[in-house]
């Protein structure tokens, strides 16, 4: 199964695509480390981010999405911007989305028998919370 992990920051979609296969897992490469949107209140802008989105999934045949989830209120609350972005990437077609909170990722990571070093994965630093969204998905 490939997915990939998602991190919503400002106007930036953080990715990293994971597989599994035969309980091992890898790192496929990926031309794109993240995606950018300059201004989230132009229409086409938007869209144009939702077509990229679409069509990198479609490229690397991802079966699953799972975005990081960020909370709605409180101290650490999301921006608009985010939201309209995880909005934007559950409303693609023949994509299967699903959220998974900070606080599940601990929990499955902290249950896990799986010790793994980010250091050795060979992702950029920006990487790891997209990299441990997978990582924990995969592993629930």
């Amino acid at each position: 199964m490939k997915i990939c992990g998602v991190e919503l920051k400002g106007n930036d979609a953080i990715i990293c695509l994971m597989s599994l296969s035969d309980g091992l897992f890898s790192l496929p490469d990926c031309r794109v480390k993240r995606l950018t949107i300059a201004d989230a209140t132009d229409t086409e802008q938007l869209q144009k981010f939702q077509f990229d989105f679409a069509k990198l999934m479609e490229d690397y045949q991802v079966e699953h999405v799972v975005i990081r989830e960020r909370m709605t209120r409180g101290k650490f609350a999301g921006g608009a911007v985010g939201f309209k972005l995880e909005a934007s990437i559950q409303l693609i077609n023949d994509l299967s989305v699903s959220l998974i909170s900070s606080a599940r990722c601990k929990e499955i990571m902290k249950n896990s028998h799986l010790q793994m070093n980010f250091s050795e994965t060979g992702l950029k630093q920006f990487q790891e919370t997209s990299f441990m969204t997978a990582l924990a998905y995969l592993e629930q």
